[in-house]
């Protein structure tokens, strides 16, 4: 035998021994820090459970732009924290609530880890994503919270579509609706993908600071849409303050 076809026959002697046992970056073994830019405990100000305390915990980065993001301070920057201590910051507020949100959480190849200890260790939670990244993997006792973006937010063509048919009626969907244009091709979308039997929630928020919540709620009640309307309860309270 060649001298080549006996070290390929080692080789693969060797790995078929050994492979089941190497993690790969893919298992949650594998992970064991994350980019983190606050960890928090404040009311959840949108969403299902809006007005429920929650520890939010904001994960850094994002590798969206919507032209009307309030949390652009976490785009860079942050501190690596192990899934250890992220967990004891997170139990020392006693609270059975916890938001894993950013920036864009799963942009971040450890956030499906984090999240599986989170439901791991009885924690209530929930994950805002911008709908541009999968959430194929990411564990269903979370409920995601799944942002459709609009033609307006500037980055409707990062939607990733194929999310759709992981979603469970866990989940929610979210449209932030920055004017009538927007608003009437959300209304085509439900139709199109029939999104109201998918989710449990369809939210429709109006753009901060691009649409008048009144005009929203009225459009809604007139044409009988069966969502949910929603304001953001934080930017009543404390307008855009980071950690509230």
């Amino acid at each position: 035998m060649a001298l080549s076809n006996i070290l390929r026959h080692s080789w693969r002697k060797i790995f078929s021994t050994v492979s089941c046992n190497v993690p790969t970056l893919f298992e949650p073994s594998f992970v064991s820090q994350l980019r983190i830019t606050e960890i928090f405990h404040s009311l959840q100000g949108e969403a299902r459970s809006v007005g429920v305390p929650t520890v939010f915990v904001r994960l850094t980065g994002c590798p969206l732009r919507c032209q009307y993001c309030d949390t652009e301070y976490a785009f860079s920057g942050g501190e690596l924290l192990t899934l250890d201590s992220i967990l004891v910051q997170i139990r020392a507020f006693g609270c059975e609530y916890v938001c894993v949100t950013g920036g864009e959480p799963l942009a971040q190849s450890g956030c499906n880890a984090l999240l599986q200890r989170l439901c791991d260790d009885g924690f209530q939670v929930s994950l805002e994503t911008s709908g541009a990244m999968s959430i194929e993997h990411t564990p269903t006792a979370v409920s995601r919270v799944v942002d459709i973006k609009t033609p307006d937010s500037a980055e409707s063509h990062r939607n990733l579509w194929g999310n759709l048919e992981f979603l469970t009626t866990h989940d929610q969907l979210k449209f932030v609706i920055c004017s009538r244009d927007d608003y009437e091709w959300a209304r085509f979308k439900l139709d199109e993908f029939s999104l109201i039997s998918r989710v449990s929630d369809v939210l429709f928020s109006p753009s901060h600071h691009d649409l008048s919540a009144m005009d929203l709620a009225d459009w809604i009640v007139e044409d009988r849409l069966p969502v949910r309307f929603q304001m953001q309860l934080h930017k009543v309270l404390w307008n855009d303050e980071p950690g509230r």
